[in-house]
C-alpha cells in the first residue's frame, strides 16, 4: 500500500546548508570545545574504556601477585593501594561513565531528536570526568592513591589510622566526580522525558531509553548518599567532628549505611542499562520484536525500586537483628524475579525469531547470559543469611561480584560496541571480534570460577600473599592464568578498535534494525524529525529513512539560524515548542578545569590555589550561564517546523526544559538531605535518649528557630510576589532581590544562632557534629541563592529579564522554595522531634 509522505511541498534550496551551518563543529584544536553528543559521547566512551583497559592492568597485577604463596611483587602497602585503585576506578571511572556514554551517544538518535536538552552541562560532567579521573589514577604512581578498599570503612580511614592523604585522595579527589554522574543523570531525564519524536509515548519508548530512565533517576537518589559520607568522613578527618568514633557519639556503621544504600543499587545502576542494551541487540539479531515489552518495561522499573532494598546485604556479620536481616534477605530473592523475567523474555525472542544471527554482538549476548545468571545464582546464595556469615569476606564473594558485573555489565557494553559501531561509525571485525569473546569468555570463566572455591576453602578477601598448605595453590594459579587469557581478549579488542573503527557520519543498518538510531546520522543529528507510531518504526514503515532524509517531517531545517531541538510532552510526546541549544563554547571548559582543580588542591591541602581554582569554576559557570541559557524570544517568535504545525521558539515556567532540570537538581539536593537526616536519627538510635544530647550540651534555643522559620518563610514569599509583579508589570521590582537576601540572610542568622547560643561544639561529641552539619548545609544552599538572585538582578540591569524572557527569575524562585523548605525541614528536626519525642 502506498502511503503519503508527510509534508510533501519542495523544501527550500538553502534549508540543509543552513542546518549544516548552524550544526557545524569547530575546526582543528578548536574542536575540544564542541558540547554536541556525537562528539561528547565518543569521548566519554573512549575515556571509560581507558580506565577500564587501566584497572584491568591492575587486576593482573593484583593475580600475579597471587599467583602462587608467599611471592613478593608487591609489599603489603602498594599491595592495598593497587586492589583499592583497581575496584575505585571499575566501579567509579568506568562502570557508570561507560552505560552514561553509550546514553549520550545513542540516546538522541534512538529518541528522534537533534540533541539532549542541556549539551554543555553534558561536557562539562566529561570534562570534570577525564581531569579527575587522570588525576586521581596517576595518584598510584606517587604512594598517594587509597588503601582502605573501595568502601573506605572507617575507623580504618580515620585519621588515626590513616594519617596521609590517601584517603583524602579517595574522599574529595574521587568523590567530586560524582557530580559528573549526577550531571549526565540530570541531562538524560530531561532529555528522555522531553526530547522526543512526536508521537513517541512512553509505551512506544525503546527499552534502553527505559533503562536509561531508571538508571539517570537511581543515580539521583543514591549517589547522594555516598556524598553525604565522604563529606562527613571528611569533616571527621580533617576538623575532627566526630561521626564515626563511639567514644564520641559516633558510629561506624553509620558509613556502611550510607555507602551501602549507594553501593549496592549501583550494581543495578549499572545493569539496567546493560540490559536495555541487550533488550535492543536480541530482537535485531533474532529478526523479531521483543517478547513481553512492556513486561520487561515493568521489570526494569521494578528492578530499580527493589535495588534500594538490597544496602545491607554488605552488612550481614555487623550484628544487625535478625528480624531486619529477614526483611533484607527477602527483598534479594524478590529482586531476582524482575531480573529473571527479562532473562526469559530474551530466550522467548531469539525462539520466536526466524533465524538468529550469530555474529559478535550475538555472542557477547550469548556470554552475558552465561556469566551473569551464574552470579544471579550466587546473590541468591548470599542472599541467605547463615551462608552469607560463613562466605562473608572470603573469595567467594570476589568471585560472586565480578560475575555480576563483568557478566551484567561488560559483555553487554561489548555486544553494544559491536552492534552499534555501524551506526555511527566503520563497522568492527567480525573475525577479531570472535576471537575476542572467545579470549573474555574462556578468561574471566577460568579467573573467577576457581575463586568460588578459595572462598569455600577459607581465603579471605584483600591479602596480599597466602602461606602454602592450605589447599589455595591450584585455584590461584588457574584464576592467575584466567587473567592473563582476559588480558589477551582485551589486546584483540584493543586492536581491533584502533584498526577498525573510524567515526564517520550517516551510518549503516547493518542488521536491518527497526529503531531510529539506525537512521543516517549528522552533526544536527537525524535531517528531520519523524512522527513515530510504532516501538520499531523502520521495521513498520521501510520508507521511512528515506523519508526522513528527504527533510519531510518535523524541524527539517532552522527556525531561528541557531541549533534547535523539538521538545514534546512527558506522556504523549506531542509538541510544545522549539528549544533553542546551546553550541560550542568554553566557560564549561573552564568551569570543569576550576572544579577538579579546586577539589584536588583540597586534597593536597593547598588551600590558596583552592581558592583560585574555586574562583575560576565560578567565572566560568557565570559566563555559561550568561551565554548558554535563558536566550530568550529569537525572530521568529513562532515558526512552522513542518506539516503545518506552528509552535513557539520560546517558552517559561514548568513547559520549560531549565525547569525541569532545576527540578531534578532539586531531588539530588532533597536526597542529599535526606541522609543528613537519616544520619541525625541513626546516631539519635545509637545513643538512646538519654545522650540525645548529651551532657553539658543542650538542644538548639527554639525562640530563633521560629524566629529563622518566619524568615525563612517570608523570603520564599518575597519572590512569589516578586514574579507576580514581574508578570504584571514586565519588569523586576527594585525592592525584590534586596528583601529576599535581607530575609533569607536573617533566616539563616536566626538558624545558626540557635544552635550557636545554645553551647554546642562540633567537635565534642556527634550530637553537635550532625547539628552544625545540617546548619552547614542550608548555609551552602542559602549562598547559592544568594548568588542566584545576584545573577538574576545584574540580569535585569542589563534588560534581559522581563515578563516575557523570565527564565532564570522563575529557576531561581525554584530553588528559593527549596532552599525555604529545606530550612523548615531543618528546623523541624533540630528544633521539633527531640521535644515531640
Amino acid at each position: 500500500m502506498t502511503r503519503e509522505l508527510p509534508n510533501p511541498l519542495p523544501r527550500p534550496a538553502d534549508e540543509l546548508p543552513r542546518l549544516e551551518a548552524a550544526w557545524a563543529f569547530p575546526r582543528g584544536w578548536r574542536l575540544i570545545s564542541e558540547v554536541n553528543n556525537s562528539f561528547i559521547g565518543p569521548m566519554f566512551l573512549a575515556t571509560a574504556l581507558l580506565f577500564l583497559t587501566l584497572a584491568g592492568l591492575l587486576g593482573v597485577l593484583i593475580r600475579l601477585q597471587l599467583a602462587v604463596p608467599g611471592l613478593q611483587l608487591m609489599d603489603a602497602a602498594t599491595y592495598n593501594q593497587v586492589f583499592t585503585t583497581h575496584g575505585t576506578v571499575m566501579m567509579f571511572l568506568f562502570a557508570v561513565p561507560a552505560v552514561e556514554a553509550v546514553g549520550i551517544i545513542l540516546l538522541p538518535a534512538m529518541l528522534g531528536t537533534r540533541e539532549l536538552p542541556t549539551p554543555r552541562l553534558g561536557a562539562y560532567a566529561f570534562w570534570i570526568y577525564l581531569i579527575g579521573g587522570l588525576f586521581f589514577f596517576g595518584s598510584i604512581f606517587f604512594g598517594a592513591a587509597p588503601d582502605g578498599g573501595w568502601f573506605m570503612y572507617p575507623p580504618l580511614t580515620g585519621k588515626a589510622h590513616s594519617p596521609g592523604v590517601n584517603t583524602d585522595m579517595y574522599l574529595l579527589g574521587i568523590g567530586f566526580i560524582e557530580i559528573s554522574a549526577i550531571a549526565g543523570a540530570i541531562e538524560l531525564i530531561v532529555g528522555i522525558l522531553r526530547c522526543r519524536a512526536p508521537g513517541m509515548t512512553l509505551g512506544r519508548l525503546p527499552v534502553f531509553a527505559w533503562a536509561m530512565l531508571v538508571f539517570a533517576g537511581m543515580v539521583v537518589i543514591a549517589f547522594p548518599a555516598v556524598i553525604v559520607a565522604s563529606t562527613l568522613l571528611e569533616l571527621e578527618r580533617a576538623f575532627g567532628w566526630p561521626f564515626f568514633l563511639p567514644e564520641k557519639g559516633g558510629d561506624p556503621l553509620l558509613w556502611q549505611h550510607l555507602f551501602w544504600f549507594f553501593g549496592h543499587p549501583e550494581v543495578y545502576i549499572i545493569f539496567l542499562p546493560a540490559a536495555g542494551m541487550v533488550s535492543m541487540i536480541v530482537p535485531a539479531m533474532a529478526r523479531a520484536p521483543l517478547v513481553a515489552h512492556s513486561l520487561v518495561v515493568l521489570a526494569v522499573v521494578g528492578t530499580g525500586f527493589l535495588s534500594f532494598g538490597l544496602w545491607v546485604h554488605h552488612m550481614y556479620a555487623t550484628g544487625i537483628p535478625a528480624l531486619s536481616l529477614a526483611f533484607f534477605a527477602s527483598a534479594g530473592f524478590a529482586v531476582s524475579v524482575p531480573s529473571g523475567l527479562q532473562v526469559f523474555a530474551w530466550i522467548a525472542t531469539f525462539a520466536s525469531g526466524r533465524r538468529v544471527r550469530i555474529a559478535t554482538p550475538t555472542l557477547f549476548v550469548f556470554g552475558f547470559l552465561f556469566i551473569f545468571t551464574l552470579g544471579g545464582l550466587t546473590g541468591v546464595m548470599v542472599s541467605v543469611t547463615p551462608f552469607d556469615w560463613q562466605a562473608h569476606d572470603t573469595y567467594f564473594i570476589v568471585a560472586h561480584l565480578h560475575y555480576v558485573l563483568i557478566g551484567g555489565m561488560v559483555f553487554p557494553v561489548l555486544a553494544a560496541l559491536y552492534y552499534w559501531a555501524p551506526a555511527v561509525g566503520t563497522p568492527l571485525s567480525e573475525r577479531m571480534g570472535r576471537w575476542a569473546f572467545w579470549l573474555l569468555f574462556g578468561g574471566v570463566n577460568l579467573t573467577f570460577f576457581p575463586m568460588h572455591i578459595s572462598g569455600f576453602l577459607g581465603m579471605p578477601r584483600r591479602i596480599y600473599t597466602y602461606p602454602a598448605g592450605m589447599g589455595l595453590e591450584v585455584w590461584n594459579a588457574l584464576s592467575t592464568v584466567g587473567a592473563i587469557v582476559v588480558l589477551a581478549g582485551g589486546v584483540v579488542l584493543i586492536v581491533d578498535l584502533v584498526r577498525n573503527f573510524r567515526p564517520q557520519q550517516g551510518g549503516d543498518n547493518a542488521w536491518g534494525a527497526g529503531t531510529l538510531e539506525w537512521v543516517p546520522n549528522y552533526n544536527h543529528g537525524i535531517r528531520s524529525i519523524p512522527r513515530v507510531e510504532s516501538r520499531y518504526p523502520l521495521w513498520q514503515n521501510p520508507r521511512l529513512s528515506e523519508e526522513i532524509e528527504a527533510g519531510r517531517h518535523y524541524l527539517p531545517g532552522t527556525l531561528t539560524g541557531r541549533r534547535e531541538g523539538l521538545v514534546v510532552s512527558p506522556a504523549e510526546a506531542e509538541p510544545q515548542y522549539v528549544a533553542v541549544v546551546p553550541g560550542a563554547g568554553w566557560a564549561h571548559l573552564v568551569a570543569a578545569l576550576g572544579t577538579a582543580g579546586f577539589f584536588l588542591a583540597l586534597t593536597v591541602e593547598w588551600l590558596i590555589p583552592a581558592g583560585a581554582f574555586a574562583l575560576l569554576a565560578l567565572a566560568g559557570v557565570l559566563r555559561w550561564l550568561w551565554t548558554g541559557t535563558d536566550l530568550g524570544p529569537l525572530a521568529p517568535g513562532q515558526g512552522d517546523v513542518g506539516g503545518g504545525l506552528v509552535l513557539p521558539v520560546y517558552v517559561t515556567g514548568p513547559a520549560s526544559l531549565s525547569w525541569w532540570a532545576v527540578s531534578v537538581l532539586m531531588m539530588v539536593m532533597g536526597s542529599c538531605y535526606a541522609c543528613l537526616i537519616g544520619t541525625y536519627l541513626f546516631l539519635w538510635l545509637v545513643n538512646g535518649d538519654a545522650m540525645w544530647p548529651p551532657a553539658g550540651m543542650s538542644l538548639p534555643l527554639p525562640e530563633w528557630g521560629i524566629v529563622a522559620l518566619a524568615l525563612y518563610g517570608a523570603a520564599g514569599g518575597v519572590m512569589l510576589l516578586a514574579g507576580a509583579a514581574l508578570r504584571r508589570g514586565g519588569a523586576l521590582p527594585r525592592w525584590a532581590v534586596p528583601a529576599a537576601l535581607l530575609l533569607l540572610g536573617a533566616g539563616f542568622a536566626a538558624d545558626l544562632s540557635a544552635v550557636w547560643r545554645s553551647g554546642l561544639a562540633p567537635t565534642g561529641h556527634a550530637f553537635g557534629a550532625v547539628s552544625y552539619t545540617m546548619i552547614a548545609w542550608q548555609g551552602f544552599h542559602v549562598l547559592i541563592a544568594a548568588m542566584m538572585a545576584l545573577y538574576v538582578q545584574a540580569r535585569a540591569w542589563a534588560g534581559m529579564l522581563d515578563a516575557t524572557r523570565r527564565l532564570s527569575f522563575d529557576n531561581t524562585t525554584l530553588f528559593w522554595l527549596y532552599t525555604a523548605g529545606q530550612g523548615a525541614a531543618g528546623l523541624a528536626v533540630l528544633h521539633g522531634l527531640p521535644r515531640l519525642l
